[in-house]
């Protein structure tokens, strides 16, 4: 068999598919890091496919770079036999309805946030409940733990096959109404509350209501013209998401909440993956863990100077200091409290093991 011991690739050849992408991100990124070598033996022939994969964020977004250096792994090792054909920006639909076309099989790939998969499996919830992780070290141990490796296989059955946690981040509260720094300026007091643009989740939902906004599901793919239109006030979301979504063309304010912290999944459609031979499957799974290596890294790169360019651009981030924080935290412990025995409380318990073991190492 031919090994493969050094990949040409580079940072363009990954982040451009064309000229325009390359230009887009040369605008709109940091100097971030090359993708690492494709290493590992070229598998056997085991006919050719063709994948589409949906995912929401933009050509700049580490999401997307990660997802083409995915690609790349898959064709460099089966010497072109596998091709996987990206569409960013919701071109295919919201995560919800990706999901639902991995269901049906008319999709092979997709990029989700956890937070509206909890459909399929509860216990993503845990991902969702405010300030469990207090750092992205431990939000990475949680990710790469056993107790995440059985988050990923309650989806068997389901239609999708889920093959790996990656970084969608901290997410931080924009709006264009004021500045925040305090539960109460969420709520407001002389004025009415914020309304805020969320996922479809309900820890998300009492997030908000607890702190007196108004909270709007909608789709990822509608939101900036909802907040242009003044349909809500404002969103949450990663820095590097608010800035590559072009937010802060709507959105005057930011305030860094660091209120939840959430995985993406990459997910399969399991009709896909049942058409796969097992050499197949065993590539596209390593081939998903190194990419989420890397979109880790490249979201880590992303994160402060998405903010700072934000800033640049116009945008008034409030950095909320410890004290601030704490009153967040304060503020939206009964939706811990409502929703930890949900979720289960034994769960929750080994995701605190690992954040603790992590914080005191």
């Amino acid at each position: 068999m031919m090994l493969i011991r050094r990949s040409t690739l580079t940072l363009a050849g990954v982040a451009s598919l064309t000229l325009g992408v390359a230009l887009a991100a040369q605008a709109q990124s940091p100097d971030l890091s090359d993708p690492p070598a494709i290493d590992g033996e070229v598998v056997g022939d085991h006919g050719s496919h063709t994948l589409r994969m949906g995912i929401g964020l933009a050509e700049t977004s580490p999401q997307y770079l990660s997802s083409q250096y995915f690609g790349e792994i898959l064709s460099q090792r089966t010497e072109g036999r596998i091709t996987v054909n990206i569409f960013p920006n919701s071109q295919l639909g919201d995560d919800v309805q990706m999901m639902e076309m991995l269901q049906t099989g008319t999709l092979d790939l997709s990029y989700p946030s956890s937070s509206p998969a909890v459909t399929y499996v509860p216990e993503l919830a845990a991902f969702d409940l405010p300030f469990l992780l207090p750092t992205r070290e431990a939000a990475v141990a949680v990710m790469q733990s056993d107790v995440a490796q059985s988050m990923l296989d309650a989806f068997d059955g389901t239609g999708i096959k889920a093959l790996t946690f990656s970084e969608n981040g901290y997410r931080q509260l924009s709006n264009s109404a004021r500045p925040v720094a305090s539960p109460e300026d969420v709520a407001g007091l002389d004025v009415r509350g914020l309304t805020v643009r969320t996922m479809e989740n309900p820890v998300h939902l009492a997030i908000w209501q607890t702190l007196g906004a108004n909270p709007t599901p909608m789709a990822f793919g509608e939101l900036f013209s909802a907040m242009e239109q003044g349909v809500v006030d404002g969103q949450e979301n990663p820095w590097s998401t608010i800035l590559t979504s072009n937010f802060h063309e709507v959105q005057d304010y930011g305030s860094e909440t660091r209120h939840v912290y959430t995985p993406f999944i990459m997910m399969m459609s399991e009709r896909t993956w049942d058409r796969l031979a097992p050499e197949y499957q065993a590539l596209v799974q390593e081939a998903a863990r190194q990419s989420a290596e890397y979109e880790i890294q490249l979201a880590t790169e992303y994160d402060d100077w998405s903010r700072d360019q934000l800033e640049e651009r116009g945008m008034q981030i409030t950095r909320l200091d410890d004290e601030q924080i704490a009153a967040f935290q304060e503020a939206v412990q009964p939706v811990y409290e409502e929703w930890a025995p949900r979720i289960g409380e034994e769960l929750i318990g080994d995701i605190q093991a690992i954040v603790e073991s992590v914080m005191n190492d």
